[in-house]
C-alpha cells in the first residue's frame, strides 16, 4: 500500500514540501487540505458521519467530505476526487474561501491546515463508501448549528471551526442555489 502524502504550506499557501500524512498530523505541520459542502435545492447541507474506523474523528458529524491534495493535482480536482471517492457522485464545484486553523484533535494529532473550501448543489443518488462514511443526511444549517453548539462533541473539531467561517460566506450562497433550481 503506497504511503499517502500531504503538501507542506507555508501561511501564503506556497509549497515547502511532502511528508507522510500520519507524521504531518503528529508534528502538527502547516499542509494543505481541500473541504466540500453540498446542498441541496431547498438550502439543507449535506452532513456526514465519519466510519467508527477513521484515525481521528471517528464517529463524529462533519461536512460533506474533506482531504488532502496530492502532488500534480488542484484543489478543484482533488474536491471532485474525494466527493467521488467518499460520497459516490460529483456534481459543480466553486471555491468559495481559504483560512488556516491549528487544533489539536484526538489520539495526540494535530490538525493544521490551510484549507480550500468549496460549495456545490446535488440532487440524486449517494453510493457511500463505508470504509470512510457511516451515515449522511441533509440538514439546515440553523439546526446543524444549533446542535453543534449544544453538543460539540458529536462533531469534528475542524467542522465546528469551519462552521463559524462558513457563515461568514454564505450571503453569495443565495445565488448558487438559485443558479441550481434554474430561477
Amino acid at each position: 500500500m503506497k504511503v499517502e502524502q500531504v503538501i507542506l504550506v507555508n501561511e501564503m499557501d506556497e509549497e515547502l514540501g511532502l511528508m507522510e500524512k500520519l507524521e504531518a498530523h503528529q508534528k502538527g505541520a502547516l499542509h494543505r487540505a481541500v473541504s466540500v459542502f453540498i446542498f441541496n435545492r431547498q438550502g439543507e447541507l449535506l452532513m456526514q458521519k465519519r466510519a467508527s474506523t477513521k484515525y481521528h474523528g471517528a464517529g463524529l458529524w462533519t461536512n460533506t467530505c474533506c482531504t488532502h491534495p496530492r502532488v500534480g493535482e488542484t484543489n478543484l480536482e482533488c474536491a471532485h476526487r474525494r466527493l467521488k471517492e467518499e460520497m459516490g457522485f460529483d456534481t459543480e464545484l466553486e471555491e468559495r474561501f481559504s483560512f488556516i486553523y491549528n487544533s489539536e484533535v484526538e489520539n495526540g494529532l494535530i490538525e493544521n491546515e490551510f484549507d480550500h473550501v468549496f460549495f456545490g448543489v446535488y440532487e440524486g443518488d449517494f453510493k457511500l463508501n463505508k470504509e470512510e462514511v457511516e451515515d449522511c443526511t441533509f440538514t439546515s444549517l440553523g439546526n446543524v448549528s444549533k446542535d453543534a453548539d449544544q453538543h460539540p462533541e458529536r462533531f469534528s473539531i475542524w467542522f465546528r471551526i469551519i462552521l463559524e467561517k462558513f457563515k461568514e460566506h454564505l450571503s453569495g450562497m443565495e445565488h448558487t442555489l438559485q443558479k441550481a433550481v434554474g430561477v
